[in-house]
């Protein structure tokens, strides 16, 4: 495998490191992590939309590593919140990025709103720069509803408030390949897979 892409995941938190991993390894494409090429990781998340974000901390790993970089943006769009959390989802309760006090928020935020009005989308954006190709952005998108209460041990974030359409469980009931299958994050990557497969 030593001939396969390598890419650099401008990532420091575990969790998606580990979902991008999974996705990608089928299709021969192995990650760096942050901490192999002295980085950490930090970059200010300030740009009013994903693909901003996404574009900014792959920039800054290139340049940090010099090597082909990926990084990634999600957000929970949530209609009867006006989009809320958005763009803001991981700091939703605050800078500690607490995924239990994101959910508590959002079921606080929801209080009383029926199913029928608690419609969302999961988006992803997946950003690739490389040294000689520019900034590429890729993205996926999945429609569903919130949960009045977390369901499911699996997953991260808002995957056991988020039940997406045409299924009965949650992203946190889902075995991990399942999920992969119809997420945001699988469906970005796919995008992105087909991309890199293009240009090999």
């Amino acid at each position: 495998m030593s001939s396969a892409p390598r890419y650099l995941a401008a990532t420091g938190n575990p969790h998606k490191l580990a979902e991008l991993e999974e996705i990608l390894a089928p299709a021969g494409i192995r990650l760096v992590v942050p901490a192999a090429v002295g980085w950490d990781a930090e970059v200010e998340e300030d740009a009013p939309t994903l693909e901003g974000n996404a574009r900014k901390k792959a920039e800054a790993g290139l340049a940090a590593s010099g090597l082909p970089t990926l990084a990634d943006d999600t957000g929970l769009f949530v209609d009867a919140l006006d989009g809320a959390p958005g763009v803001r989802s991981a700091r939703y309760a605050g800078e500690a990025q607490d995924a239990a006090a994101n959910c508590a928020k959002l079921l606080r935020a929801l209080d009383g709103v029926p199913e029928a009005g608690r419609t969302a989308a999961f988006r992803c954006v997946i950003a690739l720069a490389d040294p000689g190709d520019g900034v590429r952005t890729f993205e996926g998108i999945v429609r569903g509803v919130i949960l009045d209460a977390p369901r499911g041990e699996g997953g991260f974030g808002y995957d056991p408030l988020f039940v997406p359409d045409g299924e009965t469980r949650s992203f946190a009931e889902m075995p991990a390949g399942e999920k992969h299958e119809i997420s945001h994050r699988g469906r970005a990557l796919a995008r992105l897979q087909e991309y890199v497969a293009s240009h090999a």
